[in-house]
């Protein structure tokens, strides 16, 4: 068995260029500095399965690049499932249904790309998790996980939206 040991010199000067990379494409500083974390808990998940074929930048940008790619699909999945949410009939007379909704979306919108496209897809767009995981390009136990992890963040938003009319 071959154990990739990370040199401290190595993934100290990948940090800015695996960030730089992400900053430079999504052109947001909060979606790269969460990328760049994921992509960083990536690594060391993998090195712990001794799944790293060779711990390099190169590598690094490479599961970046992933990162990113998910961030994008869930990112589109999510505003057509928001086009979805908007155009589903409301009673005009409802006020506490179309506050609830917008309630929703404007959560959904503080969340992460990543979070807003794993919840849109699973239960605006009703997908499986196996196909959720597949629009991701994600594993099963990913997505899973990636699910339990945005439904978490979308209740404790939606719970301090709410304040005390709990």
């Amino acid at each position: 068995m071959r154990v990739v040991r990370p040199c401290y010199s190595c993934t100290t000067s990948a940090v800015p260029q695996v960030y730089g990379y992400l900053a430079s494409r999504s052109g947001n500083t909060v979606i790269a500095e969460d990328l760049t974390a994921e992509t960083f808990l990536a690594a060391v998940q993998a090195l712990k399965r001794n799944a790293v074929p060779d711990l390099s930048v190169a590598w690094l940008i490479a599961v970046a690049r992933h990162k990113l790619i998910d961030h994008w699909r869930r990112q589109a999945r999510e505003e057509s499932g928001l086009h979805l949410v908007a155009e589903d009939d409301v009673e005009p007379d409802d006020i506490d249904a179309r506050f609830e909704r917008a309630h929703a979306r404007a959560i959904l919108e503080q969340l992460g790309a990543h979070h807003r496209s794993a919840l849109t897809l699973r239960y605006l767009d009703g997908l499986p998790v196996v196909e959720v995981a597949d629009h991701l390009g994600r594993t099963v136990h990913a997505t899973e996980a990636l699910l339990v992890r945005a439904r978490n963040a979308f209740r404790s938003l939606y719970a301090e939206g709410r304040g005390d009319d709990d």
